[in-house]
């Protein structure tokens, strides 16, 4: 078991954690026909079961899960993992029946039913189902409740609610005017500004992938592997002080990472050139404002003339141009992430004479 244990704890690492929610995303989009195979769906649900259920057994695994504010991201994964799995399932079976001339599911007559009595009757079902659930709920776990805040107590770890948790582990990669201000401003107008930028008439009203590829990939990209991987993070694997524990690991206040993040400009000057940092702040953060440049101006620019080639003539250039800045802007996270777990990196930018980090 402890074996079985330290295999866990070391997929939880951050770094490894990440690229495997990133392979992961990779396979589904991918190899999306063994993807959608009943066996793969059901075989992940049952490790599920398996993996939380015999997990309960472990004292430190269970004080995490079984948290009442917890719990509730528990259920989130498994719901996650279904609908991702049963929507792609649908999208495949669809676009095999467009190959062969035939219409989608969605428009088959036979598959239809009536509102009243046949919808009706089955969301009456769902309403009772879903009160006794939540009675039994409130019965069985007791509120989150906490006592009144206390600045001489605070929590450790003092975390957000869980659909702020990805925010949160923005804060750690990036400045507050960034993290908490630009990123989800820029989250909110890609959100409006997406009907104006994608407009597709194909996929309206049935499930599909091959007529929507690189607005599905990148929305999975965006909700599963960015937003909803984080909020797990944030919630199982961050422990006291803000550190990462695995999910059967003890959670040790005294726990400390010997860590000295560094930022690029350091890394050129001290450590690449081996002279000290110019005092002048552009002189210092030349490379790092440079490199800021060429990924908001010039990559773009080669993105278009190479890989996303079609994209751009499809699109247009302003179409082209917001939708893969907001695009930029979301990749720029995991970028951040990895270029932190990694390299210990900092900031790309750091001007602190105007409070300017990036």
């Amino acid at each position: 078991m402890d074996a079985i244990k330290g295999f866990f704890n070391f997929f939880a690492d951050p770094r490894v954690f990440f690229l495997l929610t990133l392979s992961a995303f990779i396979f589904v989009v991918w190899r999306r026909d063994v993807f959608v195979k009943p066996r793969v769906g059901y075989g992940l649900q049952i490790f599920l079961v398996l993996f939380f259920g015999l997990g309960l057994f472990d004292e430190n695994f269970r004080l995490i899960i079984a948290k009442p504010d917890n719990v509730p991201i528990v259920g989130l994964i498994f719901c996650l993992l279904f609908f991702t799995w049963y929507s792609m399932r649908q999208a495949v079976l669809n676009d095999e029946r467009i190959e062969k001339g035939e219409p989608v599911d969605e428009k088959v007559e036979e598959g239809r039913v009536w509102v009243w009595p046949d919808l009706v009757y089955t969301e009456l079902i769902c309403l009772i189902l879903c009160s006794v659930v939540l009675i039994v709920w409130s019965i069985l776990l007791d509120a989150p409740l906490e006592q009144p805040a206390n600045s001489a107590a605070t929590p450790n770890p003092s975390k957000a609610p869980w659909y702020f948790l990805g925010l949160q582990e923005m804060l750690v990669y990036f400045d507050p005017w960034l993290a908490g201000v630009v990123l989800p401003t820029l989250i909110i107008v890609g959100l409006m500004a997406i009907p104006y930028i994608d407009t597709n008439p194909k996929g309206n009203g049935y499930y599909t992938f091959k007529e929507r590829k690189v607005e599905i990939s990148i929305f999975l990209f965006g909700f599963v592997v960015l937003w909803s991987s984080l909020i797990v993070l944030g919630t199982f694997l961050r422990g006291p002080n803000w550190n990462f524990f695995g999910p059967f690991e003890y959670w040790d206040i005294h726990k400390l990472e010997a860590l000295t993040n560094v930022n690029l400009s350091e890394y050129i000057w001290l450590r690449g050139l081996g002279v000290g940092l110019p005092s002048q702040w552009f002189i210092r953060e030349f490379f790092g404002i440079l490199l800021t440049l060429i990924y908001i101006f010039a990559l773009p620019l080669l993105l278009a003339k190479s890989f996303l080639k079609g994209y751009y003539e499809k699109l247009g250039p302003a179409r082209y141009y917001v939708g893969i800045f907001l695009f930029l802007m979301m990749l720029s996270l995991p970028v951040k992430m990895l270029a932190r777990w990694l390299f210990n990196l900092k900031y790309v930018v750091a001007i602190p004479e105007f409070f300017f980090n990036i």
